[in-house]
């Protein structure tokens, strides 16, 4: 599970922005590195809410 956490954070994004061709590529850049974050805290309320709806009707 490290393995695959420490390959999806090895982006190098400083030196994407400086080969990028104009100012408007860093928002993609900044999204595009944001995106799997905001799927793994999906991912865990989504099984915070299974779990919890479990526990309720036992």
């Amino acid at each position: 599970m490290n393995l695959l956490v420490s390959l999806l954070q090895e982006v190098n994004i400083e030196e994407k922005l400086k080969n990028a061709p104009d100012d408007n590529y860093s928002i993609g850049v900044f999204i595009g590195s944001m995106i799997p974050f905001v799927i793994l805290v999906i991912i865990a309320y989504l099984v915070y809410r299974y779990n919890k709806k479990r526990v309720k009707d036992e």
